[in-house]
C-alpha cells in the first residue's frame, strides 16, 4: 500500500464506498468543519459525523440526539480507525432512527 497519509478526500472516499445495509436507504456525505456528516439519503436526516482526529484515519463518532451532537452510548467518546467506525455505524440501529 501507500505510505502516505490519508487524505481527508481519501477518507471521503472510502466513506462513500463503505457497503452500507440495503434496508439503510443510501448515505450522503457531507464535509463538515472537522470532519464529515452523514445523512439519509431516504430523508436528509442525520446518520452520524465523523470527527477528524489528525491520528491517522483515526475518527471520533458521534450521533445526533436530542437536537445536537453527542457521543453514542454509555461509554463516552468513541475514537476508532475508519473502517471500524463505518462498520459500527452500519451495524447499531440508533444512529438509523432519522433516516426511516
Amino acid at each position: 500500500g501507500r505510505l502516505m497519509a490519508s487524505t481527508p478526500d481519501d477518507l471521503r472516499a472510502r466513506i462513500e464506498a463503505y457497503p452500507w445495509p440495503a434496508g439503510r436507504g443510501g448515505i450522503e456525505v457531507v464535509r463538515a468543519n472537522r470532519g464529515y456528516t452523514l445523512y439519509s439519503q431516504r430523508t436528509g436526516g442525520p446518520v452520524a459525523r465523523l470527527r477528524l482526529t489528525g491520528q491517522g484515519d483515526r475518527v471520533q463518532v458521534l450521533w445526533w440526539r436530542r437536537e445536537a451532537w453527542g457521543n453514542p452510548g454509555p461509554f463516552g467518546r468513541e475514537v476508532m480507525p475508519l473502517d471500524d467506525a463505518l462498520a459500527f455505524i452500519a451495524a447499531e440501529g440508533f444512529f438509523w432512527i432519522h433516516a426511516s
